[in-house]
């Protein structure tokens, strides 16, 4: 991967952002990747000496790696555990993940993963934060096999990076202060198993075809962030709209509605549908593999934002 300095980053940042040497251990595929696109995932191992990476799109991840030197350095006590690299062998691959943090009271163990995020994710919830920790839980549990302690809940600590004092005062769900925990939903054991063997049995599938084929597996709409589709109705000939709805059924409940409330309702004020395609928020945006992308260029092509 290359580094770049476009935006002029202090030297310290950048040397940060090109030492930056995260490692899955001697494992086939860490967690994090496990739960990410398989697309994604053998992209960046094909194209990894092309990939530009800019230094100012990594400040945050600097701040991460801050908060877990914090962690390093704190005193282990018989009742926690901090940056835990545990491994699994699941059907034939080697599954890594990095525990932040296992706090431990009368053999039950409260998995805590330390994130530097946005405000907005704490208030809407993240899925990948859900799967991230279950296959955790399910490494943790898989370690402790022998001896009778068990993972019972699963929390974020968020640290808040656009955090605000007056909307916090202001906004009755906005977070109340800047690091905040999140209670994670914990699966079953057997639930959080069957996840990763269909997780690992999708990357195994997808490398045996690139291999073979050398063909990739496609993104779903669900690893590009694809918002959904709406139904605009606007004025002809204006771009502006009155509503934006979630089916065309209620768009045309809308302009029925339209007529028979407005009074000024003329064959110049006429209604219009437009079908908007969700926006792939991820790939001209966040994907690093964006510009070797035959199925996001595609898109572009076709007239798509993203």
């Amino acid at each position: 991967m290359k580094i770049t300095n476009k935006f002029g980053m202090p030297k310290p940042f950048v040397d940060f952002a090109i030492n930056d040497k995260y490692s899955k251990g001697k494992a086939d595929i860490s967690v994090t990747t496990l739960i990410d696109s398989p697309r994604i995932r053998i992209m960046k191992e094909q194209y990894d000496e092309d990939i530009e990476v800019d230094a100012v799109d990594m400040i945050w991840a600097l701040f991460g790696t801050a908060v877990h030197s914090v962690l390093e350095n704190s005193k282990q006590t018989n009742d926690s555990i901090t940056e835990e690299r545990l491994y699994s062998d699941i059907d034939g691959w080697v599954l890594s993940g990095a525990v932040d943090r296992q706090e431990i009271k009368n053999n039950q163990i409260t998995i805590v993963d330390y994130k530097v995020t946005s405000v907005w994710s704490v208030i809407y919830g993240k899925p990948e934060w859900e799967n991230q920790l279950n296959c955790y839980a399910y490494l943790v549990d898989d370690k402790n096999a022998f001896i009778q302690s068990n993972v019972t809940s699963l929390k974020i600590c968020a640290i808040l990076r656009d955090w605000n004092r007056r909307d916090s005062e202001k906004k009755e769900n906005y977070p109340k202060a800047p690091i905040v925990f999140v209670d994670v939903p914990l699966w079953s054991y057997e639930d959080r198993l069957a996840y990763i063997k269909k997780r690992m049995a999708l990357h195994q599938e997808s490398q045996i075809n690139f291999d073979v084929h050398q063909t990739y597996p496609l993104c779903s709409d669900t690893d590009t962030w694809k918002k959904n589709d709406t139904w605009a109705v606007k004025k002809k000939g204006q771009k502006r709209a009155l509503r934006v709805l979630d089916s065309e059924e209620e768009a045309l409940k809308y302009i029925e509605w339209h007529k028979e409330t407005d009074k000024a309702y003329t064959q110049k004020t006429e209604l219009e549908i437009e079908f908007r395609v969700g926006e792939h928020t991820r790939c001209g945006n966040y994907c690093s593999v964006a510009d070797f992308c035959n199925q996001y260029k595609e898109r572009v092509n076709d007239g798509q934002k993203n």
